[in-house]
């Protein structure tokens, strides 16, 4: 689809209307410069381009296709392709939303093409006609407002990335399990938003020296300063999220280990109980039976005192006996261990 499509002679756009495209491919040769854009444009629009101004197949072809990466490519001699990857945070979604824009630069015609979201530029557009003085040294310009307007775009991006990671940086270092599987898709976020930073300046530094000794030069190395800051910021999050796993991992191995001597410490005491009882058991089992020798030499509460209770009263202090010394081994072996 045809967003815009104007010409521009001595810093003055011709016109408010969007031109076709063979008016606009005749225009540019008369003198000035054309800036056609396009939002995610059909084959068939993409063919009239090419054969309007004359652009290399695999030039065209490569702008249909989605790079992970910032790039730029001399097609001929004096037409290059500059592809950028645009983003915008989702505030409702907390996720970071990616775009291309791919630009072909010629010494009378710029022509972008858009792809997916994040990838506005009516913007930059109006900034530019702001500055005449710069419509005036010719393309560079349209690139200049471009660029401008991707890493303008990138600050809300950095600065909602870093709201996420405190989130979770707080819920780690209060010694709560964070959800991991959040940690990992932020940092996979910063990771491709990454991507899209750090290739674009080598972009931003082929493009100041192709734009030297021109009013756009200036400009352009504020918006590589800018970026520059941009990905100090990224590298940084980066890190830090590294850093965020390792600890997150830390808390969970820690309870882990809590709920295991929680667990181990629940064993202990339900043996203990059932070391106790299986004697008492035992005994109880034994005197309960009802045959000829007990019926007939149990009689008296002498006896039953003695045989019974006794019966279960001996091995409660043989058990607590050896529980006992096997308790001040332990002790004595620490206590050496500790020495």
């Amino acid at each position: 689809m045809i967003v815009d499509c104007a010409h521009y002679l001595d810093g003055v756009r011709q016109g408010e209307a969007a031109m076709p495209i063979d008016d606009a491919a005749r225009r540019c040769r008369e003198g000035g410069f054309v800036w056609l854009g396009m939002f995610e444009p059909t084959p068939d629009e993409m063919a009239r381009v090419r054969v309007a101004f004359d652009l290399h197949e695999l030039a065209v072809e490569d702008a249909g296709t989605f790079h992970l990466r910032p790039k730029i490519e001399h097609f001929e001699p004096d037409v290059q392709l500059v592809i950028l990857r645009t983003a915008r945070y989702d505030d409702d979604r907390e996720e970071v939303d990616f775009g291309e824009i791919s630009i072909f630069v010629g010494p009378n015609f710029v022509i972008t093409v858009r792809q997916g979201v994040a990838s506005e530029l009516h913007a930059a557009r109006a900034r530019l006609q702001e500055h005449p003085e710069l419509l005036k040294v010719g393309t560079a310009s349209v690139l200049w407002a471009v660029l401008d307007q991707v890493v303008r775009a990138y600050g809300p991006v950095v600065a909602g990335l870093e709201h996420d990671i405190e989130e979770v940086e707080g819920t780690v270092f209060s010694g709560a399990v964070a959800p991991t599987e959040r940690i990992y898709l932020l940092r996979r976020e910063v990771s491709n938003f990454y991507r899209a930073v750090h290739p674009l300046l080598s972009v931003l530094t082929a493009a100041e020296r192709d734009a030297t000794d021109t009013p756009v030069a200036h400009y352009l190395r504020d918006v590589h300063d800018s970026l520059q800051l941009i990905n100090e910021e990224v590298s940084a999050q980066r890190d830090l999220l590294a850093t965020i796993l390792q600890a997150n991992i830390a808390v969970v191995a820690v309870e882990q280990t809590r709920v295991s001597v929680q667990q181990s410490s629940t064993m202990e005491r339900l043996t203990v109980l059932a070391t106790i009882f299986l004697p008492l058991t035992f005994v109880t089992g034994f005197f309960g039976q009802n045959f000829d020798w007990l019926v007939s030499n149990i009689q008296g509460p002498t006896r039953f005192l003695i045989m019974g209770i006794g019966g279960l009263v001996i091995p409660l202090v043989a058990l607590w006996a050896w529980l006992r010394a096997i308790r001040k081994r332990g002790s004595q072996k620490e206590a050496k261990g500790s020495d």
